[in-house]
Order: C-alpha cells, then sequence, then structure tokens
C-alpha cells in the first residue's frame, strides 16, 4: 500500500487524515480471554488501541499460554457414580475431572482399577 520508505512523522498526519489514531496502552500487566475451554493468559504483552470512525480494536503482542478450564462437577454426579462404582470420593472427583464430566466415561474407568 506504501511504496519505498514512509516517514513516520508523515505516517501518522496520514492516518490523522484518514481519521485512525494509535495509543500504546501503558501499564498492561496482564490480559487474559476467557473461552469455553479455557483461557488465553497474557502475563506480559504489548497492547495497541486504534481507533477509526468511533471503533476500538485493540493489537495485542506478547506470548500466550492456555489454561483449560475445569469443569463444575455437580454433587449428584459424584454421588451417583460413587453408587455405581463404590470408590473414594477423591477418586470419583478425579475421574469426572479427567473425563470432562463425562459420568459414563468415569464410571468405566473406575471399573476397570
Amino acid at each position: 500500500m506504501f511504496p519505498g520508505r514512509v516517514n513516520p512523522k508523515k505516517m501518522k498526519q496520514m492516518m490523522k487524515q484518514m481519521g485512525m489514531e494509535m495509543e500504546q496502552l501503558e501499564g498492561v500487566e496482564r490480559i487474559v480471554i476467557t473461552t469455553a475451554k479455557g483461557d488465553w493468559v497474557f502475563d506480559a504483552a504489548d497492547v495497541v488501541r486504534m481507533t477509526m470512525q468511533g471503533a476500538s480494536t485493540y493489537q495485542i503482542s506478547g506470548e500466550a499460554r492456555f489454561v483449560p478450564s475445569i469443569p463444575a462437577i455437580p454433587e449428584g454426579d459424584v454421588e451417583l457414580v460413587r453408587e455405581q462404582t463404590g470408590a473414594s470420593e477423591e477418586a470419583v472427583r478425579a475421574a469426572l475431572e479427567g473425563t470432562g464430566g463425562d459420568i459414563a466415561e468415569a464410571i468405566l474407568r473406575l471399573s476397570k482399577q
């Protein structure tokens, strides 16, 4: 779009003429993007806010790590699996967490032990 080298001052002037503003956000310590499967965590990131025609867009630069979410295990599920397998509550919770809350799979795993 811009052939050759463009002077940074000239680039800012052109962006301003197009109604585009960029701002580096200072002091960002952590960014967390939450999804159904887990969280993307940026412990150190550079963030730039771009505003054009009243709409803001944020650009994140940095290394992210994925932290999978642990499903909430209802007490009823724990009791059901305990009744079926006779396993301890700790073993049942571990099996349910390991299967993502799948009751049938947890029962099969505990029955094989």
